[in-house]
């Protein structure tokens, strides 16, 4: 099997790949999930190693690294950064070791480095992505932004890799995918929803992004947005209209993300100007009157059930593709893991 050369490249957004690199990674995945399936043997990671540095949490993105590695044939290192001699501090303090040192060290040890790092962690907008970037820019290895604050590619890639599955594999030109801003008490970042957008528009989908004035996405991810979809020959719109946004869907993805304010008055308030937004919710009148019943539930996960959608559209596998998308995490990042760790053989 000839791979497409990605060995040693960084993944930090799909902003910074070609349309080519996304497509091979598309097939590609496309190939191993068949392999999966067969029972076929395929461990181009064998005795390779990928350090999981998680500095937040999780449950889609740890499993699936961890579990893809090991059917890869490598050896994935679950790491918390509190257990090591890190700091993160911009300013040095004598107290923690360098992302410079750190970044150089572990490239003499492991062979790939994903990092997992979000805005509640930080105190800055941008600085998680900062961060990772600072890690990708002293790393001899290939680094995976696993989420920051601003960036998601792994969700981004699997979300659209599995509405291709939904299309059979035909083009997803003009299909509406709208993302809309959904009530939730968990102030949640912008990472998924904006690289989502920006990837949908530029495989030439008409993306609508519906959200309270208040609930702007980061200027640089809608610019990202509009420019690809003028190349594709998609759209891209923001709309303050839920219910005219939702007319005609496709598929729909109800998601809480927080304020461009977040950082100046912290999580606590992020909750309460929620309150204010509880009827911007996916409901089943909504799917039945807006989209004429024919709209397919999609989200990164996890869902806040009842509030950003009613729990009988979650449940409905008919409607829903949450865990399709949430199983096609495996089989992307397989596929990136292979591509960025592996190249050519």
């Amino acid at each position: 099997m000839s791979l497409y050369d990605l060995k040693g490249k960084d993944l930090i957004t799909t902003c910074d790949w070609t349309d080519e690199e996304i497509e091979y990674i598309f097939k590609l995945a496309e190939q191993i999930k068949e392999k999966h399936y067969s029972g076929e043997s395929f461990k181009p990671l064998l005795d390779k190693s990928y350090a999981m540095m998680f500095f937040n949490n999780s449950t889609r993105t740890r499993h699936s690294f961890e579990t893809g590695v090991t059917q890869l044939g490598g050896h994935a290192q679950f790491v918390r950064p509190d257990t090591m001699r890190l700091s993160i501090d911009p300013v040095p303090t004598g107290k923690g070791e360098s992302i410079k040192d750190t970044a150089n060290v572990l490239s003499r040890f492991v062979d790939g480095l994903g990092i997992r790092l979000i805005a509640e962690s930080v105190s800055e907008f941008g600085m998680a992505n900062k961060i990772i970037k600072e890690f990708a820019e002293h790393a001899d290895i290939p680094v995976i932004n696993m989420m920051s604050e601003l960036w998601h590619p792994c969700q981004a890639l699997t979300d659209i890799f599995t509405l291709r599955e939904k299309e059979a594999n035909e083009s997803l030109k003009k299909k509406k995918m709208v993302i809309h801003w959904a009530y939730s008490p968990h102030a949640r970042d912008w990472a998924s929803v904006q690289e989502t957008a920006a990837l949908g528009a530029r495989n030439g989908m008409d993306v609508v992004v519906a959200q309270p004035d208040i609930y702007d996405l980061v200027p640089e991810a809608v610019e990202a947005g509009k420019k690809y979809a003028e190349m594709s020959g998609g759209s891209y719109e923001v709309t303050n209209d839920l219910d005219g946004a939702l007319e005609g869907a496709d598929y729909v993805y109800p998601r809480n993300w927080i304020t461009l304010d977040y950082f100046e008055h912290g999580k606590e308030k992020e909750k309460e100007i929620a309150k204010d937004y509880k009827d911007w919710r996916f409901t089943k009148e909504r799917w039945e009157k807006n989209t004429g019943g024919k709209a397919k539930l999609m989200h990164c996960m996890p869902i806040d059930p009842n509030n950003e959608a009613d729990v009988e559209l979650i449940d409905d596998p008919e409607i829903s593709i949450l865990y399709d998308e949430a199983e096609n995490r495996l089989h992307v990042q397989k596929a990136i893991l292979t591509a960025l760790m592996a190249g050519k053989f």
